[in-house]
């Protein structure tokens, strides 16, 4: 029985080798079994370059809507339906096209408490949230505007973040990416240099976009019963990228 097992396990053994000789000549698999060559995609220099381009907004996206909080549901849904055609008609009144203004979340949420007699948690009313994106392309009127939807929405308003934006960056993305391969390319010749080997050519790029956040405001415009002026600065932005490249080691 141990000599059929034995003769089993030696053609296994043959077949392996077999079969590992037989790979196509650019695969390596572990190496030359001595030396267990890595595969050639660790090979090479790598380095990451940055690029950034600052850039003057000219377009600002508000966040914003109304929030209602009643006994009932029909009573919530109503409140919130009729101040956010307010809030709507203010947008548009204001300059902001239709195809600007899109519905990001709207829920209709109960709203509960707990009662310490009954021990239990009792339903006090319902509050119902609608809120859209606007993007406004005049960035001159995006004070006037956040005072009219605060005017026109009341108490009910919520405004929960201004993003600002180009309304064309790939032009500006363009030159960002010009100078995070600039920047790979002086890292890469630098590290060769020290290597004391010869750089060649890239043999992987890889890009990466950095989003500038929203700003979101501390402030809730209800509070005041006759706000000041808004004021709304888009100052500058910064466009950033990052391309992570692969250079050859040549002979």
């Amino acid at each position: 029985m141990k000599k059929i097992w034995l003769l089993v396990i030696s053609l296994a053994l043959v077949l392996a080798v077999v079969g590992l000789s037989g790979c196509s000549p650019g695969t390596t698999v572990l190496g030359e079994i001595e030396g267990l060559n890595i595969s050639s995609q660790q090979e090479g220099i790598w380095v990451t370059g940055q690029g950034k381009v600052t850039i003057v907004p000219d377009i600002v996206t508000l966040r914003l809507g109304i929030e209602a909080q009643e006994a009932s549901v029909v009573e919530a849904q109503t409140k919130a339906t009729e101040a956010m055609y307010r809030v709507m008609a203010a947008l548009t009144d204001n300059g902001v096209a239709k195809k600007d203004i899109q519905t990001q979340y709207f829920s209709i949420r109960r709203v509960t408490k707990w009662d310490r007699v009954k021990e239990e948690e009792i339903v006090v009313g319902f509050r119902v949230t609608n809120m859209v994106m606007a993007k406004i392309r005049d960035i001159d009127k995006a004070g006037s505007i956040i005072d009219a939807v605060a005017e026109a929405g009341g108490d009910l308003t919520r405004i929960d973040s201004v993003a600002f934006s180009v309304d064309d960056p790939s032009a500006y993305y363009e030159e960002a990416r010009e100078k995070a391969m600039a920047d790979t390319k002086t890292k890469a010749e630098q590290l060769a240099k020290l290597a004391d080997v010869k750089l060649g050519k890239p043999t992987y790029v890889s890009e990466g976009i950095q989003v500038p956040p929203p700003i979101y405001p501390r402030a809730v415009y209800e509070e005041a019963p006759v706000p000041a002026a808004t004021p709304i600065s888009p100052g500058e932005m910064e466009i950033s990228l990052t391309v992570q490249v692969v250079y050859a080691i040549s002979d």
